[in-house]
């Protein structure tokens, strides 16, 4: 059988580049322009200084299953160094404010191996901000506001993905990770959590029926997937929904509730069953943190065979920081909804490099 190499090349997708498809996704692209445009307004109108922190890290984040690119540098005298793609600008963030920094803001570039599909990206845009003395629910009221100012600047009445909608601009949702625990999986959540630590074998009673638990899944492993399968779907439809106070054991970089150390001070926002943001009532005590970040590490050597190393920096800045509230929002999602675009990279200016 002969081969006709013009008739194959002609199947060929063409590039990104290429006017055409570049014409397709162009009006998403002004879009995320549009919803640039007002967020950076709004955070100047509120006082925020926009800052810019470095991407290369000596660590790029200590949580289980966050992966990140490595690279190498050469030093003036010919010694290799490792560093790590940030995947968030949170540790420089927190050392700004350590240093003084009240109310800051970054658009910044971060980047995360292992992912890929319709809502993730190995390099994306993460909006992140702080804001010093003030209490999580600052930053908290702060998503609601930022999010109807990106539908506003793009005219869109509603967000819409997978046949979900959402009424950005509507009151939210407010509801406990422990409500909704109980309301769409049936779970008493808080009887399977006693001094900050989870009760595996009551947690996987619990959840017996209810999703697939194998005999080494974690108390985090059986919660992540009640939470994925059951809970996550039904949030954010009709409005957004604000997911607040995170078991103990999932608290990450937030501080324990006071009145209640079985919750964190930890939110996530959901618009679509899409999680848009990520927000904490900061944790300022360096020796918990670090007692943190150790066993986080010591869980992915176990499961993924490596460990990234804490970085030391971070760990005196925690210390000195003043109680403070962050968030982290996944830009390039909020676009995606505002513009109603349906995959994530209908929004980005450039694919991941090697993609048509």
């Amino acid at each position: 059988m002969n081969r006709n190499p013009i008739a194959e090349t002609a199947e060929l997708p063409s590039p990104w580049w290429a006017p055409a498809r570049h014409a397709d996704v162009r009006p998403f692209l002004m879009a995320r322009s549009a919803v640039t445009r007002a967020v950076r307004a709004w955070f100047d109108e509120q006082g925020f200084v926009e800052v810019e922190t470095g991407i290369l890290q000596v660590s790029p984040g200590n949580e289980t299953h966050l992966h990140a690119p490595r690279t190498e540098l050469t030093r003036a005298d010919g010694e290799r160094v490792s560093r790590y793609l940030r995947t968030s600008p949170e540790f420089a963030c927190k050392k700004l404010l350590a240093a003084g920094e009240r109310k800051i803001f970054e658009l910044a570039r971060v980047f995360r191996d292992r992912e890929r599909g319709d809502l993730h990206l190995p390099e994306f845009t993460m909006l992140e901000w702080y804001r010093a003395g003030e209490a999580y629910d600052a930053v908290m009221a702060d998503c609601v506001v930022v999010i109807a100012h990106a539908a506003q600047a793009t005219g869109i009445g509603q967000f819409s993905f997978r046949g979900k909608v959402a009424d950005p601009f509507a009151e939210p949702e407010l509801l406990t990770v422990a409500g909704a625990f109980e309301r769409f999986a049936g779970i008493d959540l808080l009887a399977t959590i006693a001094h900050g630590a989870g009760d595996r074998a009551r947690l996987a009673a619990a959840a017996k029926g209810q999703v697939r638990i194998s005999d080494d899944d974690t108390w985090s492993d059986i919660f992540s997937k009640v939470l994925v399968e059951h809970v996550e779907p039904k949030l954010g439809q009709g409005r957004l929904t604000v997911l607040f106070e995170y078991p103990a054991p999932e608290a990450a970089l937030a501080r324990t509730k006071p009145s209640d150390p079985r919750v964190a001070e930890r939110f996530e926002i959901y618009a679509c069953g899409v999680e848009l943001a990520n927000g904490f009532g900061e944790l300022t005590d360096a020796r918990e943190q670090r007692h943190r970040f150790t066993e986080a590490m010591d869980e992915k050597q176990r499961r993924y065979g490596e460990r990234y190393p804490l970085d030391e920096d971070f760990l005196a800045a925690v210390g000195q920081m003043p109680q403070a509230s962050g968030v982290a929002l996944g830009f390039d999602r909020l676009v995606m909804l505002a513009s109603g675009a349906l995959r994530i990279d209908q929004v980005v200016w450039t694919p991941p490099a090697g993609e048509a």
